[in-house]
């Protein structure tokens, strides 16, 4: 199978050529995939293509989207959840997030994920693979396309570790900068940080982007490395301290100011002590934190942080000369946990 999607301009006239057709014909094929009013995704429906240039690229393989639309769920406040289903029938979840202005896609880098955070639904999954840079750019489509709108942000912080998928992050990035013509400044980069990965996303960015302007977020999640251990078993491999310093190297390399997710889980990492000890290992260098209120999901022992807390927390850390804000959760009446709707599709 020959995908199309996360082809270049370039590569699609040269398609053409190869075809013995003129090089418009690529545009019309780009124009084409990157169209978001484009409801289908069959190249036969390439209407503008002479119809025996359609039946060769179809019979020698190519397509343009290799994902199936299996299940939608459309919260209160406009959040939709979709769930896809990969070619070799694995699922995968994808966000669309509607404000006035924007919409912004969460998406997923692999199916399931392997860093077993004991907080996600996805984690309890374990890890099938990691996803292709098509399979990743379709999820763009299908968020467009069930929501009439053209995404203009993403974040990857659906399932899986992007850190793990490393190549394809960047490929999917490079598209997403080049062919739907999102910056790379509207793109945010969620890891549970993987060992030696901080320092190789700074590098390969540079050799397959030419920069590196998107934002990194690291998933922190407590102010010491006993706790981090407690709720992210990978975090053994990878000491706080280590974490922080690669993101200075980081902030060094590519001038760009890290984000520190933490998920406020109460009377694990919610306490005034947490604050303190968190503004100490944060200070003195270009960061932001974004305090998130927990989704609650079933059989995890995890409760939600009381609005006080998250309020005193915030302020301390303000007051401690640290850039903090309060991420709104979205979408909370419908499955709103990273995997909810895959682990209930795998149950039902």
């Amino acid at each position: 199978m020959k995908n199309l999607l996360g082809s270049s301009l370039k590569d699609l006239e040269n398609l053409a050529l190869d075809y013995g057709e003129a090089t418009f014909r690529g545009r019309q094929i780009y124009n084409w995939i990157y169209n978001f009013r484009n409801k289908n995704k069959n190249i036969n429906h390439i209407d503008v293509l002479p119809l025996n240039f359609r039946v060769k690229l179809q019979d020698d393989g190519f397509k343009v989207s290799e994902l199936s639309f299996q299940e939608k769920n459309l919260a209160k406040d406009g959040t939709m959840k979709l769930l896809l289903s990969t070619s070799d029938n694995e699922n995968i979840e994808c966000v669309g997030i509607p404000t006035e202005k924007r919409l912004t896609a969460c998406l997923s880098s692999q199916v399931g994920c392997p860093m077993d955070c004991k907080f996600c639904a996805t984690g309890k999954e374990g890890l099938k693979r990691s996803l292709k840079t098509s399979e990743i750019l379709d999820q763009i489509l299908f968020i467009e396309n069930e929501m009439n709108r053209k995404v203009t942000n993403i974040v990857f912080m659906g399932m899986g570790e992007p850190l793990l998928n490393i190549d394809d992050l960047l490929f999917s990035i490079r598209s997403i900068n080049d062919d739907f013509n999102i910056s790379q400044r509207r793109i945010t980069v969620s890891t549970v940080a993987v060992p030696k990965m901080i320092n190789k996303l700074s590098e390969k960015s540079f050799k397959i982007l030419g920069n590196c302007q998107f934002t990194l977020a690291i998933s922190l999640h407590a102010s010491n490395q006993k706790t981090r251990e407690m709720i992210i078993p990978s975090a053994k491999n990878y000491e706080i301290k280590n974490i922080i310093e690669d993101c200075k190297k980081y902030v060094r390399d590519t001038g760009r100011r890290i984000s520190f997710e933490y998920l406020m889980l109460s009377g694990v990492n919610d306490k005034l002590e947490h604050a303190n000890e968190l503004s100490k290992l944060l200070r003195g260098f270009q960061c932001h934190v974004n305090l998130i209120q927990y989704n609650q999901i079933d059989k995890v022992e995890f409760k939600r942080a009381s609005l006080e807390n998250l309020h005193l927390f915030q302020s301390r850390l303000s007051s401690n000369g640290i850039a903090v804000s309060l991420r709104q959760s979205r979408g909370l009446d419908k499955n709103a946990a990273c995997g909810q709707l895959r682990q209930n599709a795998r149950n039902n």
